[in-house]
């Protein structure tokens, strides 16, 4: 008997109808000489301090440094802290016992670092010590399985793949939990916490407001003259700009207001403009934060919900290209879509013999391929459902549509001693734009302002038919969006001030584009930033916080990029891992030791009178808040179903009885809902829901 452990129970699913295991019992499928089971994404993590002896937040257990790290099952967060998760537990044991009645493992999770981490800590947790092999697919597709079942590698080939993983999760505990408790300690505040990706993140934000409020602006003036071409004209521009307005005005003057220019160049060349690649989780959270107004995390909800209705692909990818072998889906996928109202009109854009294949290179598919549509029609989808959908299919016509071609029109001329310059571009035939006509996707050598359709030939005299002097003035670079603070995080190594670190790291970001959003949600949630429209905008705590520690080892962005440099070359075999911790370690004690220094003024705080006992006061701490009152017994913690009640929140509940609406609480069905946490009667915390009842579910 084989076993065979797949990521998730939908992938699961897939490869036990390949196999034939189609006798479907709880939590695995048998049949045809093989079980198939599935995790639950990460059934098994690195234990929380506590399990160490950890359970103060205490200066003399800094650095917190566990040797050896301990497994433990999935622990979530309630609302009286952390607790073993029953149904990550239960699968654990479904699992040991599939291992247990067979001789072999097939590992069938992920390819790539977190999907091998997943199936060796799952390994190493039960204490297995069964042969493996290894199933490395780029699509589910049957006959991408098949064919993976047929060349299965062996286990150990993978040693060092599982290696980068287990030293990047360690290294994100080391940073992550010591720096949150330092901060912790000399904040005086548990809403805060500190991380390898989380604090650049934030410094990102905060050192792009800071640029944007000091900025100031000055006037600068630019010089025009406009020719006329019979019945059109064309407007072209000194190529200088002016600082000084009596300069400026001066050379506005000395032209003649009757004189003739000279056309002294006429350059007209033809421009491919090739279509866009497919979307990966990064790239879809842009156009949509862009075209839909959507939050990166709303984003992924969504794409995870279309998933699981089979609609696409994957969705936690971060590949924008497909293999050759789901390539040779993509005609039949593109006949359904082009058969969408939405896309009627783009019947005459592609050409099925002659598509466009950018998007296809088989060395670029990373864990997964670049998301795509399965085919299925769409049914019973929500209004944002609809939109992200038709921006995937979309997506998939414009990869796939040939390039827009384009003539850019460059001419200049010369009138009394002085050069001018016109640019133009004309689409010729728009391919690919053709399918959303979006003024965004122009390249930025489009001009945007029309300046006239007049053509002239080089050595042509033509009348001035006017002139004019322009002020205009500098403008700084705007806070982030959503869609740029997660194209800044994608690229943040071309941020880096250092030319050498930004050589070295400016292929690599921060994050991945699975946990992107997420890092965005907990500054949300610590109260670090807020929405100022689509602005993303710094808090006071924000950027205190920042203030703090941006010029610290914990704020560095290159630190991630070189982490990543580092873990490459483990999983290349041309590093040991254990230089890394080591590294890591040092780096952890300097980090801590940074961050314990620091004077802090005592963070500002409330205080609150215990609004049942009307004597105590409350005190907030890390994970509650309770009455000093030792006959009273208020407390309120901090988790109150699935959401994390901020400092905000708590001095609401406290100076009120009630806080502001909460969105996003999850129903025992998993149906969204907003609600207010109040007391009740008894001082216990309960949801309130608006009296219109408009915020109640949300699907």
């Amino acid at each position: 008997m084989i076993a065979i452990i797949a990521e998730k129970p939908s992938v699961g699913m897939d490869i036990a109808r390949v196999v034939g295991a189609d006798t479907r019992n709880d939590g695995y499928c048998s049949g045809n000489g093989y079980m198939v089971t599935w995790a639950l994404g990460h059934l098994v993590s690195l234990a929380i301090p506590d399990t160490y002896g950890y359970t103060k937040t205490a200066e003399e257990d800094l650095p917190m440094l566990p040797d050896p790290f301990r497994l433990v099952s999935r622990q979530m967060r309630t609302d009286r802290g952390m607790v073993t998760d029953i149904a990550a537990s239960k699968q654990l044991k479904v699992i040991e016992s599939v291992f247990n009645r067979c001789d072999s493992i097939v590992v069938a999770t992920d390819a790539g670092r977190e999907g091998e981490l997943i199936f060796r800590w799952i390994y190493d947790f039960l204490g297995c010590t069964k042969p493996f092999r290894r199933l490395w697919i780029s699509s589910l597709t049957d006959e991408a399985i098949r064919k993976g079942l047929e060349e299965l590698k062996d286990g150990s080939e993978y040693d060092s793949l599982y290696t980068a993983a287990d030293s990047r999760a360690k290294a994100d505990w080391l940073v992550g939990m010591n720096a949150s408790r330092a901060l912790a300690i000399v904040s005086g505040s548990s809403n805060n916490s500190i991380g390898r990706v989380q604090t650049p993140t934030l410094a990102m934000i905060c050192s792009r407001y800071r640029e944007n409020r000091s900025f100031v602006s000055t006037p600068y003036w630019q010089l025009h003259v406009t020719l006329n071409g019979g019945t059109s004209h064309r407007r072209f521009f000194h190529p200088a700009t002016f600082d000084d307005r009596q300069k400026a005005e001066a050379a506005y003057r000395s032209l003649s207001p009757d004189s003739s220019a000279t056309v002294t160049k006429v350059e007209r060349r033809k421009s491919l403009q090739q279509p866009p690649l497919l979307y990966d989780l990064t790239a879809l959270q842009k156009d949509c934060n862009v075209h839909l107004d959507l939050p990166a995390a709303k984003t992924l909800d969504i794409a995870q919900s279309l998933y699981e209705k089979k609609l696409i692909s994957y969705p936690r990818t971060g590949s924008r290209y497909i293999p050759h072998d789901v390539m040779a889906c993509v005609p039949g996928l593109l006949e359904r879509i082009m058969a969408m109202p939405e896309f009627a009109t783009s019947a005459g854009i592609l050409d099925f013999a002659r598509l466009n294949t950018r998007s296809v290179d088989d060395r670029k598919v990373t864990d997964h391929h670049a998301l795509i549509t399965t085919g299925i029609a769409p049914e019973g989808l929500s209004e944002a459902e609809e939109a992200v959908y038709t921006l995937i299919a979309g997506r998939m016509l414009e990869a796939f549509s040939p390039c827009c071609e384009k003539e850019l029109i460059l001419m200049e001329c010369r009138l009394d001693n002085m050069d001018f310059r016109s640019k133009s571009s004309l689409v010729v035939s728009p391919g690919w734009r053709g399918i959303f006509c979006r003024k965004e996707d122009r390249q930025d050598n489009e001009p945007e302002t029309d300046e006239g359709t007049a053509v002239f030939a080089e050595g042509d005299t033509v009348p001035v038919s006017g002139f004019g002097l322009s002020q205009k003035k500098t403008v700084p670079r705007p806070p982030y969006t959503e869609a740029t603070l997660l194209a800044a995080m994608e690229t943040c190594g071309r941020e880096i001030a250092d030319e050498q670190a930004r050589e070295a790291v400016k292929e690599l970001g921060i994050g991945t584009p699975a946990t992107r959003a997420a890092i965005i949600t907990t500054l949300f949630k610590r109260d670090y930033i807020a929405r100022s429209g689509k602005s993303i905008v710094p808090t006071e705590k924000g950027l205190h916080i920042y203030d703090a520690v941006k010029d610290m080892l914990v704020a560095d962005v290159s630190l991630t990029g070189s982490w990543e440099k580092t873990l490459l070359q483990i999983e290349r075999h041309t590093l040991g891992p254990d230089t890394f911790m080591a590294s890591i370690t040092d780096y952890t004690r300097k980090a801590t030791r940074e961050i314990l220094n620091l004077s802090l003024p005592a963070a500002a705080a409330r205080t609150f009178t215990c609004p049942k006992c009307k004597t105590g006061h409350i005190i907030v701490r890390e994970k509650s808040a309770r009455c000093d009152n030792k006959g009273c017994g208020l407390t309120v913690y901090r988790r109150f179903l699935n959401k994390e009640l901020t400092d905000q929140h708590l001095e609401q509940l406290f100076s009120s009885g009630s806080t502001r609406l909460i969105k996003g609480f999850k129903g025992k069905k998993g149906v969204a809902f907003d609600a207010s946490v109040t007391f009740d009667a008894g001082f216990t915390l309960t949801l309130s829901f608006p009296k219109n009842g408009n915020g109640r579910k949300r699907k």
